[in-house]
């Protein structure tokens, strides 16, 4: 027996790989499946199952291209309803591959539909579980995305979850190993351990929602300091239920190479969002007016759907040199499929035709340091634990995935500052607000990691309630 953690980093997201006997079983696949049927094939396997813990809300997974390409059928969980064929399994259901059997223990709570598959080996013990977004290691899945399907509060759900917890996983031994579906930084959870495997002993004892007194306290701490989850979370889920079209498919599509006249065309004929994906450092030396800068080397896709929002959102990329496959396979994990083309020859084939550009105002920290004064308004776009723990003195906290929110309260005449941790969201938030007309601030090159190098007075945790204006 094999078990294989095939884990993706941008999005956090731990896909499975498990080989009995000539048998092997995939679960959570990603949307491209190439990665998939090379190691079936490296390896002389079969695929006996592609097994989905629940309807993913944070990425599009590969199970419809998989199971067209290889014939293994589609597992779900009890109550689960997709639009397309698949086996939906008992509670209980056992499942061989080769001389092991993954056995599905509906625990719904995060979903309806969200089962853990428990795996045991050829003497029938158990070994593992797969517990897509149930338990994460230090955490348990946030129980508020589904409310609204399920016809149900967050407190509901999370009093379902404490059942499936209590019931089907916490009574197993301590030995059994944990592979959950998320790790650090994916927003399905809260509080979750930079680990990506671990025992269950181990998460009894230090998981703090599994340390519970009772129902009561559960229901509170899994549902206090959630903060909203990113618009395209919905989208995703109808896409994994309802069915989409093939990556290959979306792929073709998005390698159209068009020249800069064509390229401005299909701007301005489809409505399309220039996206461009070089780092911060280029773009903000030169871009195409109005492009959004979203690098493709740091969180991208997770910062493209909490930016962007619609999925079907048509989409013009601007890439550095041989990257455009990359930007759209990760575009494409996240359900944006919509990529219309590519500017053939990035954009210094751009510049080379004449057309307009626009730049950044990037200044160094130390310039930072001796342009700021007491009047100086500062806009700190990081995330509230790191705002938290320390900060330009002074600085409003106004973190990049609100910026619809916060952008309206700031005065067009007077100059600011934005800067984040190191410069990548500080310059997605600044291709934002000049392509809003806001042309009256400086982005930090750097950002905090920076300008905490400097003599710029710092300060912990204050509330701050002052306005922009």
């Amino acid at each position: 027996m094999k078990i294989e953690q095939i884990y993706t980093g941008c999005l956090a997201q731990g896909a499975y790989y498990i080989v009995s006997e000539g048998e092997a079983a995939i679960i959570d696949p990603l949307r491209e499946i190439k990665p998939y049927t090379d190691r079936l094939t490296k390896d002389g396997v079969a695929l006996k199952y592609i097994f989905e813990t629940h309807f993913h809300a944070d990425f599009v997974s590969g199970h419809l291209d998989l199971s067209k390409a290889t014939g293994a059928p589609i597992v779900y969980g009890p109550t689960a309803q997709p639009a397309f064929d698949s086996t939906v399994a008992t509670d209980g259901q056992v499942f061989n591959i080769g001389k092991v059997t993954i056995t599905a223990l509906h625990t719904p709570g995060h979903t309806m539909e969200s089962t853990t598959y428990l795996l045991k080996d050829e003497s029938g013990k158990d070994v593992a579980i797969f517990s897509g977004d149930t338990l994460f290691l230090g955490d348990v899945g946030r129980p508020d995305l589904a409310q609204k399907a399920a016809s149900m509060t967050q407190e509901d759900l999370a009093g379902m979850l404490y059942d499936s917890l209590t019931q089907k996983i916490m009574p197993l031994a301590d030995d059994v190993t944990v592979y959950p579906a998320h790790g650090a930084g994916s927003a399905c959870g809260k509080n979750m351990q930079k680990e990506t495997v671990d025992t269950l002993g181990n998460q009894k004892r230090t998981n703090y929602a599994l340390n519970q007194p009772d129902k009561a306290s559960f229901i509170q701490a899994v549902t206090e300091g959630l903060s909203a989850p990113p618009g395209y979370f919905g989208m995703n889920v109808a896409m994994n239920k309802l069915g989409y079209e093939s990556f290959d498919a979306v792929m073709a599509k998005g390698k159209t190479a068009l020249s800069p006249n064509a390229f401005e065309s299909a701007a301005e004929e489809t409505g399309a969002l220039i996206l461009d994906t070089r780092n911060s450092g280029a773009f903000s030396q030169g871009f195409i007016p109005n492009s959004i800068n979203i690098g493709l080397k740091g969180d991208f896709a997770p910062w493209v759907g909490a930016m962007i929002v619609d999925v079907k959102q048509p989409l013009l990329l601007v890439v550095e040199d041989d990257t455009i496959e990359e930007a759209i396979t990760r575009l494409s994990r996240v359900g944006f499929d919509n990529v219309i083309g590519y500017l053939d020859g990035g954009f210094e084939a751009w510049k080379k035709e004449g057309k307009e550009t626009d730049t950044v105002d990037r200044i160094t920290a130390a310039d930072f340091a001796a342009r700021i004064n007491e009047q100086s308004t500062i806009i700190d776009v990081r995330k509230d634990g790191e705002y938290a723990a320390e900060h330009v003195d002074g600085a409003y906290h106004r973190p990049l995935a609100l910026i619809n929110e916060w952008i309206k309260d700031i005065n067009p005449e007077e100059h600011f500052f934005v800067h984040c941790a190191g410069g990548y969201r500080s310059m997605i938030a600044a291709s934002i607000l000049q392509a809003r007309g806001y042309r009256n601030f400086s982005e930090v090159d750097g950002g905090y990691n920076a300008i905490a190098k400097t003599e710029v007075p710092k300060t912990d945790f204050v509330c701050q309630t002052k306005v922009l204006k």
